[in-house]
């Protein structure tokens, strides 16, 4: 009996090659296909934003989006950005330049657009001037279908500025914004929580006497509560605000700086005169070095300082971590600063900025 031989198929190693190529080109167009769609997403989203902004009052310029990024991100990155307006809330209104601004969104994090700020920047707020530069300056900012962001966090590393007072430095920041449209008068309309470490102040500034330059570390949490009227008039505004109940709560601020430890908590609102007033808590760690290092710099004169001598220790009391510390009530009136009922500052009258005309 004749047996027969069976057909051999065809060489599975080359199918299998030719699957996998059509399989890499497939994955790759597919990958092309979504950098181009976040690239355009950001455009629109960038053409959305300005065309908001000017329809708000504000100057935005910059120039032509060009794309970048592939194949982890995609990015815009847009040269001499120019951001003007604010003058109907802000003193004096408030301009930023910026060198060239990145916007860049990453996979996977497609619900997140990061805001970098490459090179030189100059800012102009209340009057005065910043120049600034870091190593990293970054805002992160959620994104969510036809919704406006309401949170951003803003970090820095080594964060370099001039102002009318001279170049200070800061080594790492990190500011948390949040804001609520809807927030009714026992809600936080805008919150604001910053941590900032190692900041160098001016050599010249007059704040330095004692304590040094640097501040070792900063924490302000701070509540606006709402809700914030509408319009273009500061002083209404500010009334209104002031009608409805609003109020400026300093949940937590902490301060280590030179031989004292300094945290402060405190409620402020407007008064008749559309001026600050409020009521507080200070609480204070090494308070006789820090009167002594005061003292030596002649920041506080030497009477002054023999009275604060006596009254310290009926004030103080043991600290948590040892030492002793001093807790003493703190209002604002009248325009006087006021620490445990003894008048420190008198403040300058608060005049409110006249809206002016919106930017061509």
């Amino acid at each position: 009996m004749e047996m027969k031989t069976p057909r051999r198929g065809r060489p599975l190693g080359p199918r299998l090659a030719f699957g996998a190529l059509l399989l890499l080109f497939a994955l790759g167009a597919g990958h092309t296909l979504l950098w181009r769609t976040m690239a355009q997403q950001l455009e629109s989203g960038l053409a959305t934003w300005v065309e908001i902004r000017r329809a708000q009052g504000w100057r935005v310029d910059h120039a032509a989006p060009v794309r970048g990024g592939w194949p982890f991100s995609a990015t815009l990155t847009l040269g001499t950005v120019r951001l003007e307006g604010g003058g109907a809330t802000l003193p004096g209104g408030l301009a930023l330049d910026a060198e060239r601004v990145v916007l860049r969104v990453t996979l996977p994090r497609l619900n997140r657009l990061r805001v970098e700020m490459p090179g030189a920047q100059r800012l102009r707020l209340a009057g005065g001037e910043w120049r600034f530069a870091a190593d990293e300056l970054v805002a992160l900012v959620p994104l969510e279908p036809d919704t406006p962001p309401r949170e951003a966090v803003l970090l820095a590393e080594r964060l370099r500025l001039a102002g009318p007072a001279g170049p200070m430095e800061v080594a790492r920041a990190r500011l948390a914004v949040a804001s609520s449209s809807t927030a009714t008068e026992d809600e936080p309309a805008i919150t604001l929580d910053l941590a900032a470490e190692a900041i160098d102040l001016p050599a010249a500034a007059d704040a330095t006497r004692g304590f040094g330059r640097r501040i070792e570390a900063l924490l302000a949490e701070l509540s606006l509560s709402g809700p914030v009227p509408p319009g273009r008039e500061p002083a209404r505004r500010a009334e209104a605000w002031r009608d409805a109940g609003g109020s400026l709560e300093l949940r937590q601020v902490a301060l280590r700086w030179g031989p004292a430890e300094v945290a402060a908590a405190a409620t402020l609102a407007l008064d008749e005169a559309l001026q600050p007033m409020g009521a507080g808590t200070l609480r204070v760690t090494g308070a006789a070095e820090a009167l002594q290092a005061l003292t030596d710099a002649g920041v506080v004169g030497r009477r002054a300082a023999g009275t604060a001598r006596i009254m310290l220790p009926l004030m103080s009391r043991p600290a948590p971590g040892g030492g002793t510390e001093i807790e003493v009530p703190v209002t604002v009136e009248d325009r006087t600063l006021a620490i445990a009922r003894i008048p420190v500052l008198r403040f300058p009258a608060w005049d409110w900025p006249v809206a002016s005309a919106a930017p061509r």
